[in-house]
């Protein structure tokens, strides 16, 4: 029998032996990034693959016997992830988005979880009920997961689809937690709720964490702003804020996970203290959130366990994959006249990640039968989409044409959190080759209003502007300016490197017109006919009640052997048109 002091140091032991283990598994899962991005496997396969070695069934031999412990760290981590996918969201996209986005985040979900639920119902000889419970499960999609893969790959989406990925992937979760809650409630009472009943919880859930999520939003941004903190502690007082936003709305039985997504975008779209500080943080406790998910929940699942169902579980992706997903997405962006490609990429894309494996332990939590057989399955769908659709979503954004060409971008870019200095910035550029700026008297460079080279190093000497007044390649240009003349800096300083489908002449045309031109007057000079209700239209009327008021940069209308592509836009209207012509073998 051990005594106080060898029970003391025991528990000493277990404490290092539980840290080395958690770190090693960090470190493994960070290393294993570096990896992904040059095989190109999805980061997020990699670190379930780790946490599955690491678990009972595999080498590592650890076991996590506490589910509530496993809800608690999961359920806090996607809360943080959608937090930062707040942050990250331009407003701008709700414009285009939003409303495909909701469309796809209700009455996608519920299509997906029916077609779903009714392919369990049959594979797995579940009742109805237990089914649908399985499909609402697996319905949530997860465009963090997409996004994580495009920037391995270097690739940037046309911004009406990224938009519409990015706002139903913030939207789909609580209708996913809600569908999970209302099928367990309904399979454990004996009285089932009325209509009018779950009516209500819904609008609850989501009209409460709409409102909690906005109002303490707000109130974060003005305690933010207001407050004098060291400039350490204010990413803290952001992480603190929004876990007190989602956790009290959790606990008066509304939707946490839409309350701290929507409290991430106000604050995320606001003028910040620290903001690059807090933006940096948070995408670190991002990565940190998803890495220690994946790994714990690989640590569940038991391989001899996903192999028993394995044949099951394989019918219900593959629905999910090519039956469920098309038909969510075809009938929720039906009103919204999507470009047929862009239907077929977002169909393709609908990535299962976390969220399906955290709602799996939810039945565990209420003690449902079959809830090993629910978790199992959920997971087997995962690492089905993550394979399949995840090692794929380049190569179909390629084929769907839904690429733009990146956007150049600063090197670095530091916020000027002092006094007299609000709202300006300094950035930072490496001159390369073919960067307009190379060659240029710095004395005539077109800079916009307030903004000042501030110095110049070349070959590790730091000068300013009179000692190299002239820029050469290879130099580091830093500048003085505010955040709305980034873009035009970026065009005179910036270059990036893209495949030759994607070259600025190659993508948009040798030709550029101004989005004011008459319709009728660009159809006589290149010889193409017109419907006469759009002769008198401009350019920019015509790409815009094509796309119904959505046009984006890559927009095109396509006028036999003439292409009209959107060049730039200023707001939510086109400013410049490419013209590309076809050759005849082209049409």
């Amino acid at each position: 029998m051990l005594g106080p002091v060898d029970e003391q140091e025991l528990l000493v032991d277990i404490s290092n032996q539980l840290m080395l283990v958690m770190s090693l598994l960090l470190f493994l899962g960070v290393v294993a990034s570096r990896v992904s991005s040059r095989i190109g496997v999805p980061m997020l396969l990699l670190f379930l693959i780790i946490g599955m070695f690491a678990g009972e069934s595999g080498p590592g031999g650890l076991k996590l016997v506490n589910v509530h412990v496993v809800h608690f760290i999961s359920s806090l981590a996607l809360a943080l992830i959608l937090f930062d996918g707040g942050l990250r969201t331009p407003i701008g996209n709700f414009h285009v988005g939003l409303k495909p986005a909701l469309s796809l985040a209700t009455v996608g979900v519920l299509v997906t979880t029916g077609l779903a639920g009714l392919t369990a119902f049959f594979v797995l000889k579940l009742t109805m009920m237990q089914g649908l419970l399985l499909g609402s499960m697996v319905a949530s999609t997860d465009a963090a997961a997409v996004f994580s893969l495009l920037h391995q790959q270097r690739l940037e989406l046309k911004q009406r689809v990224a938009a519409t990925l990015e706002i139903e992937s913030g939207s789909n979760d609580p209708m996913a937690v809600f569908l999970v809650l209302t099928f367990i409630n309904l399979l454990q009472a004996a009285q089932p709720p009325g209509a009018l009943r779950l009516a209500g919880d819904f609008f609850w859930q989501m009209g409460f964490g709409a409102f909690t999520g906005i109002v303490g939003g707000r109130l974060l941004l003005a305690l933010l702003n207001f407050i004098e903190l060291h400039a350490s502690l204010y990413p803290l007082l952001v992480l603190s804020g929004a876990v007190l936003i989602f956790s009290g709305t959790t606990l008066a039985h509304a939707s946490g996970f839409l309350a701290i997504y929507l409290a991430g975008l106000i604050l995320g779209n606001h003028p910040l203290k620290a903001q690059n500080n807090i933006l940096r943080m948070h995408d670190g406790f991002a990565w940190l959130s998803q890495i220690m998910l994946f790994i714990m929940l690989g640590l569940l699942v038991e391989p001899g366990a996903l192999l028993k169902i394995a044949p099951a579980a394989l019918v219900i992706s593959l629905c999910l994959i090519f039956v469920a997903r098309p038909a969510a997405v075809f009938l929720s962006l039906f009103p919204f006249r999507f470009p047929f490609r862009e239907q077929l990429f977002i169909s393709w894309v609908g990535l299962r990640g976390a969220v399906p494996i955290v709602l799996a332990t939810f039945p565990m939590l209420a003690g449902l039968s079959h809830a090993d057989l629910y978790f199992n399955v959920a997971f087997f769908v995962v690492l089905v989409s993550l394979v399949v659709q995840g090692w794929s979503t380049a190569y179909a954004a390629r084929r769907f044409q839904i690429e733009v060409p990146p956007q150049p971008n600063p090197e670095h870019v530091i916020d000027l959190d002092i006094p007299y200095a609000e709202g300006f910035e300094m950035v930072g550029y490496a001159l390369k080759t073919d960067s307009l700026a190379v060659n240029q008297n710095t004395q005539h460079l077109p800079l916009p209003a307030d903004t000042r080279v501030l110095f110049i190093i070349r070959e590790k000497q730091v000068a300013s502007v009179k000692e190299f007044p002239r820029l050469k390649e290879e130099d580091y240009v830093l500048l003085l300016t505010q955040p709305e003349h980034r873009s035009a800096l970026n065009r005179l300083f910036a270059v990036t490197d893209v495949p030759p489908r994607l070259e600025e002449h190659e993508f948009f045309g040798d030709f550029v017109l101004n989005g004011e031109a008459k319709v009728a007057d660009v159809a006589l000079l290149y010889g193409f006919r017109v419907a006469k209700n759009n002769e008198e239209l401009t350019l920019a009327e015509y790409f815009s009640r094509s796309f119904k008021g959505r046009a984006v940069v890559g927009d095109v209308i396509f006028l036999r052997e003439v292409e009209l592509v959107v060049r730039e836009m200023e707001g939510f209207v086109p400013t410049k048109i490419g013209v590309k012509i076809r050759q005849a073998d082209e049409i």
